[in-house]
Parts: structure tokens; sequence; C-alpha cells
């Protein structure tokens, strides 16, 4: 009876609970007391197969299993999903089961299921492309990461050409060119690294663009987007300040280049940002989750490079997590793993990003953090 108290309570403070950051500090505090009631065979079931998680929900989006679910309100039986998917029932029996017994879909009745606010989440068009980037290009170097550290005598990497990623696909191209011959592995990352945050979650709601902006003329490039894949962040840009005067330039690779969006006003411009600054004098260059795909000797080139193209008023704004110095979460944790593993890259502390601006004589003035939840931050860089 006390623990059905429980649950009631902590369901009705779930409900009421709209801040990102106290639900998902709701999240990680129920899971730790989860964890604190295992015992050791449970323990390996939690952590054994959670690949096998991964891999049912990536079958589950080729069968457009979770958007059948979340079309309608009622359930389905096991031979009308089988119909809709157009898989066999005796398979998809057992695999619904599976499903079920992850949290991942509700089973109703026998032979019945039906979605719940995870198959919701899984609909999204966003959770697809990120899951299926995570299991496609992330998840063999999960595989090969314990041997890496092995043999680098667990070592932090710092060489972008000697990681987790280039083992475990036998190839010694670094990860962004490898996606130009990979275009369905490019194609998920895009789709998310676009779809992942949502537009009124960003730098634009927090820095002063137009203030900082003001006097800067009609023929000045306002606002270069380095390493800008096809051009998001740009359209955001001229959407929100579509008066404001000045050139608005995307620039990264060909072979995101020739797929950017056709945004009226964005200047698209092929540039491998660790070669000179092509724009001089620009009042904004910015970068978006760029710097931490990148050791520091490379963020140091980076900078540089920016640097030497900037006029004494040019702002470098860096759009990038900042994580705190104890108690960092679990997805930022994760993240900064999947860095090393993938690029020998980081997240950073604002201690190490200082550390950073002052090798290459600059200055953080002030980071902007937009989404606390998960330390996403613009810092405001400049000349000293």
């Amino acid at each position: 009876m006390a623990s059905e108290t429980i649950l009631s309570q902590l369901r009705e403070l779930a409900s009421g609970t709209d801040d990102v950051t106290a639900r998902r500090q709701l999240i990680e505090t129920l899971h730790r007391i989860a964890n604190s009631l295992e015992d050791a065979d449970d323990t390996v079931h939690r952590y054994g197969y959670l690949h096998l998680q991964t891999a049912a929900v990536k079958v589950g989006f080729d069968l457009g299993l979770f958007r059948h679910l979340t079309e309608s309100e009622g359930s389905w039986t096991v031979a009308q999903l089988a119909e809709k998917c157009s898989a066999e029932p005796a398979f998809l029996d057992r695999f619904m089961r599976y499903l079920a017994s992850i949290g991942a879909v509700e089973e109703t009745s026998k032979d019945s299921y039906a979605g719940n606010n995870v198959s919701r989440n899984l609909a999204n068009r966003m959770a697809e492309a990120g899951i299926s980037h995570c299991f496609n290009t992330i998840g063999p170097q999960y595989q090969v990461l314990p041997s890496f550290l092995r043999t680098t005598g667990y070592s932090n990497p710092t060489n972008e050409l000697l990681t987790v990623f280039q083992q475990a696909w036998a190839t010694s191209q670094h990860q962004f060119p490898w996606f130009a011959e990979h275009p369905e592995e490019l194609q998920y990352f895009n789709d998310y690294m676009a779809l992942r945050r949502k537009p009124e979650i960003s730098w634009l709601s927090v820095y002063p663009v137009e203030k900082e902006a003001a006097g800067c003329g009609n023929t000045r490039p306002i606002y270069v987007n380095i390493g800008g894949g096809i051009g998001h962040q740009c359209a955001q840009f001229k959407d929100k300040y579509p008066a404001l005067a000045g050139r608005v330039i995307l620039q990264d690779l060909p072979h995101s280049i020739s797929n950017a969006l056709p945004t009226p006003g964005v200047e698209n411009m092929a540039h491998d940002f660790f070669e000179p600054q092509p724009v001089k004098g620009a009042k904004f260059y910015f970068t978006r989750g760029v710097l931490h795909n990148h050791p520091d000797h490379k963020v140091r080139l980076l900078l540089e490079n920016i640097k030497s193209a900037m006029a004494t008023d040019s702002v470098i704004l860096l759009d990038e997590m900042v994580l705190p110095e104890v108690g960092v979460n679990p997805y930022a944790a994760a993240m900064d793993l999947v860095m090393m593993s993938a690029f020998a890259g980081m997240e950073r502390t604002e201690s190490q990003w200082r550390r950073i601006m002052e090798c290459v004589g600059l200055k953080l003035v002030k980071t902007y953090v937009y989404n606390a939840a998960s330390y996403e931050s613009v810092m405001d860089v400049r000349l000293p």
C-alpha cells in the first residue's frame, strides 16, 4: 500500500513538471533509486542487453511500427500490425513481446498492443534520425572501444586520425570526409542535427544580436556560419532578423554545401575551416557544435584562422556545451566519450574553454546559457 502511494505521488509530481531541467533531474533520481535496488543479476541484464534494445528499436523504425501504433488511440492485434508492416506474424508476436518488456510499446491483452509515451517519442522523425545515427555510425565504435583503449594504454586520444572511429570502420579517413562516401549515414546525421533542437531553444533567444550589430552597414558580412552543415542556423538567423543589413554566409565542406537549403539571402560557400578564413571583417563568426568534434590543437587552429580574419569589433560566437566542474549529467558525460571515440574531441568546462582561447590570444567575454538542462550555451569571444 505504501509503495502504491509513493508511485502515485511520483506520477503526480512528474505530470506537473514542465521545466526540462527539473524533469531530467527527477528521471535521474528515479534511475538511481532503481539501480540501488538491483542485485547482480539485475545489473547484468540491464547492461548486457542494452545493444539489443537499440537494435530492436531500429527494426521498429524499419517496419514503420511506432508510426502505425500512434496513428490511433486504440490497440492493434499482432495480425493487424503484421499486415501493416509486411512482417510474418510469428516473428512479430515475439518482437512485440520484447518491445513491451522494455517499455517501448504497451501490451493491452494477449496478442494486442498499443502505443505509449515512448512509442510516441519513437514515432518522432528526430528520434528516428538520432537513434539510427547512433546505431549505424556510432554503434560499431562502442564495440571496439575496449580493445582500442587497451592497445593505447588507456591514454587520452589527441590524434583525430587515430581514434576508435578509424578502427571500427577500418578507414584512415576522418569521419566527416568518410560521411561523403556513406550517404545513408550522412542523411541520418544531418537530419538529427537539424531536428534535435526546437527552433525556440536557440542562442538567438539569449544573445543581443541587434544591439551588437548596430551600425554594421549593408555590405559588411554580418553573420558567417562556419561548419554550418546544410544551413539550418542561417535560415533561423534570417527568419529571426529579416531586416538586419549585411551578408549572411554559410560555410561547410562541398558535400554539405551541395545539399544546402535554398534560403533567400544566404550565400553558400565551400570552405574547410582548417584553412585560412576567406571572409574578412565579419561582425559575427558563428559555430554550433563544431569545436567539440576536435582535439585542442585543431580547435586552436580553427580559432587562429578566424582570428586572422577578424576586425577589431568582430565577435566569435561559439555555440557549445559548457560543462559544470562537477555533477555532469549522463547525456553530456556520454556525449563527451562519443566525441573522444569519434574525433579525439571532447565536451569542455568553461575553464577548459578559457585556456584554449587564451592560448590563441582571444578572450571569453561572456557565456550565455540558453538550455540549462543540457548545458548548451553561446560564448561571446573577442580580441583582447
